[in-house]
């Protein structure tokens, strides 16, 4: 093996591409903040009894994809699986498009992605947060920043929250 090869096999982002965990819960103290400034969730869309954070949620084998969001109830959460974010985020900017549509979208602040550039810019309010979240299971904060994207009437634009 090249020395460059233990290397890079070693460190880096890489190193648990496309295998780290995917269903990181949401904690609490976030959750009790966003429902502070936005209202009570009322749906988690994608979630499973022991991590949802609403009183109505749909399961991962009930393919929340699949649901027309835009008959749903109340204030809509999604805090999707990280490792494939562009059919949600499309989701959400083609049920946004429906008058009093409310959809609080949580993921990675990947700006520079496609998705966020297809579906996101200009598409919904979109909240840098601060400080980093630690999810439900871990002892340290998530590794990278992250961001809501707040699909509601309209809005759009960029701002920084410091929620804590």
């Amino acid at each position: 093996m090249e020395p460059t090869d233990s290397i890079a096999s070693s460190v880096g982002p890489t190193i648990r591409r496309h295998r780290s965990k995917q269903d990181h819960a949401t904690p609490w103290e976030f959750i009790r903040a966003v429902e502070d400034r936005f209202d009570k969730l009322n749906w988690d869309l994608a979630a499973n009894k022991e991590n949802t954070k609403a009183p109505n949620f749909i399961t991962q084998a009930e393919n929340s994809l699949t649901y027309d969001w835009n008959k749903l109830d109340g204030l809509l959460w999604l805090n999707p699986p990280f490792n494939l974010i562009e059919p949600w985020a499309a989701k959400c900017r083609w049920c946004s498009v429906k008058p009093g549509s409310r959809i609080i979208f949580l993921t990675p602040a990947s700006v520079g992605s496609m998705w966020f550039a297809m579906h996101v810019h200009r598409h919904a309010y979109v909240l840098s947060l601060t400080p980093r979240l630690v999810f439900e299971g871990s002892e340290d904060p998530y590794p990278k920043d992250c961001m809501l994207s707040v699909f509601w009437g309209g809005l759009n634009g960029f701002d920084v929250w410091k929620w804590k």
